[in-house]
């Protein structure tokens, strides 16, 4: 199959995305408002969601939508839902929600319509939340979207006024475990506040990556290992994730 790029957007679509991200915005809550969110162990709280976009290797449109949810503290996957989707909307740094945001809210109803008992508590996803060039990153979008209590967890430092990557930052960016050499970083996406957001992705962390979107990922990328014959049975983490999350120079 040849590869298929999408085409960049027009200026049109640029300004209705902006204004819709500013519309969504204005429903972010930056605070804390369940109960076991209170507790300093998160007691009440057990189901713990994540999701992940893999695409197909050399192809920016075929991908993967996965959500797992997880039993807490435990961190086993109590449902999974993995479905191969046709991403249709350009890459634009920025803009990361409106390519792939779609896809993990029709998971969110499909788990809503098939096991109600199983909705996370929380949802970790791979990408930023408040920690965004206007403060409304895919976190917050499938927030608002979803009316769940969102956690934006990345891997590398988004390009933000006032943040810079130096020795600082170094030392305030959160580290999985004691050993790690990279960092993430964690940012409110909706229904927490920061200190909430962080104390959990750390008691989620068995790896580098908190389990949830750890999981999310590995079973994304087996799906589509699963459905695609080769040459596009691998995976790629997808066409600007990388620059999604890297700083501008």
């Amino acid at each position: 199959m040849a590869h298929s790029e999408t085409e960049p957007p027009e200026e049109e679509t640029l300004r209705r995305w902006e204004r819709e991200q500013a519309q969504l915005k204005a429903n972010v809550i930056e605070e804390d408002t369940e109960e076991w969110q209170k507790d300093s162990t998160f007691a009440g709280l057990e189901r713990v969601g994540g999701v992940d976009l893999s695409y197909a290797k050399g192809n920016d449109t075929i991908a993967c939508a996965s959500l797992v949810v997880l039993s807490y503290p435990d961190l086993e996957v109590l449902y999974e839902d993995c479905q191969m989707v046709t991403v249709s909307a350009p890459y634009v740094a920025g803009y990361l929600a409106f390519r792939e945001a779609p896809f993990l809210v029709e998971a969110a109803q499909r788990l809503q319509e098939r096991e109600p008992g199983l909705r996370p508590q929380v949802l970790l996803v791979d990408g930023n939340g408040v920690l965004h060039h206007r403060g409304f990153g895919v976190a917050c979008h499938l927030g608002v979207l979803t009316g769940l209590p969102c956690i934006g967890v990345a891997k590398n430092l988004l390009q933000v006024d006032g943040l810079a990557k130096d020795e600082l930052h170094k030392e305030q960016a959160l580290r999985s475990y004691n050993k790690s050499t990279k960092p993430i970083y964690v940012s409110v996406g909706h229904r927490t506040c920061l200190e909430s957001a962080v104390r959990l992705v750390q008691s989620c962390c068995r790896y580098r990556i908190p389990e949830p979107i750890r999981q999310a990922d590995i079973r994304s990328r087996e799906y589509i290992r699963k459905h695609l014959s080769s040459p596009l049975g691998g995976t790629s983490p997808g066409p600007g994730r990388k620059e999604e999350a890297e700083p501008k120079h």
